[in-house]
């Protein structure tokens, strides 16, 4: 594991913050290459890649994967943001990820959806982490078929990234693809015996546990090798009981799970949009106003995901 203090391959870039210059690496971004365009094309009749684009308005990928990671290279230029985690969004898009961490091994992370029930583990050699989603896939992440996945995961020191609670695809929803998606698969605690048997392997719950925040509290605390990631606007807020707002589903975070198990994250996905600033404006103030140090932002925005990756 790199001493965070090395010199890295490149300039490293800082954006500005309420404390000052702070290194940033988003540990959510969805890397919509060509290929995933043309995957979401053939689940409904008579869609193409090109109407895709006409009906969401959104900027068309260039087709070749190592082009877009050159795009969104210069968007985290222009952000000031140092590194990200590029998620090929559905199974059979890794290729894309792979390409775009080949032409910029120091800016990206090559993240995959996977479901375990269908993939080849001698494919997915040069991904850093796989992605699961149990409530899209309809499985539990007890099941049988996930050894592979956790096999795969702890020979090549990687991480394993789970979606738990309220999944909403707003692509999907956009194009009018059905979402069948069964949310008994979706409750952190189901991953707490998996976790609590692979110790080795980091698992990231993305959003906060969306929705079953208590819960993936109680997993976090319960499995030191658990994360909880910052991503997206955290909507799921609306569903507590108690009125949270951003700043104390932090506070509670904090002090359940500490900072060196948060990992700041935008959601970013597509273009004209681009990296989605907002998200980190909208985390950053809320963490100073709770009063984080310099150290522990440090550690949500950037170290702790370059720790788990290794870098």
């Amino acid at each position: 594991m790199a001493d965070m203090s090395e010199p890295a391959l490149h300039q490293k870039i800082a954006r500005q913050s309420p404390w000052g210059p702070l290194l940033v690496a988003d540990a959510h971004v969805h890397f919509f290459s060509q290929r995933f365009f043309e995957l979401l094309a053939a689940q409904k009749p008579e869609l193409t890649v090109e109407g895709i684009h006409a009906q969401l308005e959104w900027k068309l990928p260039p087709a070749e994967p190592a082009v877009l990671a050159e795009t969104w290279a210069r968007e985290l230029d222009r952000q000031g943001v140092d590194r990200a985690a590029l998620i090929a969004s559905l199974p059979g898009d890794h290729d894309s990820v792979t390409a775009a961490v080949n032409a910029h091994p120091d800016r990206f992370f090559a993240w995959a959806m996977v479901n375990p029930r269908s993939w080849d583990p001698e494919t997915f050699s040069a991904i850093h982490v796989a992605c699961l989603f149990p409530a899209m896939h309809g499985y539990s992440i007890q099941d049988p078929a996930v050894e592979l996945v956790l096999e795969w995961a702890s020979a090549g020191h990687r991480a394993i990234f789970v979606h738990c609670g309220a999944l909403s695809v707003g692509v999907r929803q956009k194009l009018g693809l059905p979402s069948p998606f069964d949310l008994r698969f979706s409750n952190p605690i189901d991953l707490h015996v998996v976790a609590a048997r692979h110790p080795q392997i980091p698992f990231i719950v993305p959003h906060f546990g969306a929705g079953y925040f208590r819960e993936a509290l109680m997993l976090a605390d319960l499995c030191p090798n658990v994360y909880l990631d910052t991503s997206s606007s955290n909507r799921w807020i609306r569903y507590q009981e108690s009125r949270l707002d951003l700043r104390q589903v932090f506070r509670h975070a904090l002090d359940v799970v500490g900072p060196k198990r948060l990992l700041f994250g935008t959601d970013s996905s597509y273009f004209p949009r681009g990296w989605h600033y907002q998200i980190f404006e909208e985390q950053s103030t809320a963490l100073y106003e709770l009063g984080v140090s310099l150290g522990d932002a440090r550690a949500i925005f950037g170290e702790n995901l370059l720790r788990i990756m290794g870098s």
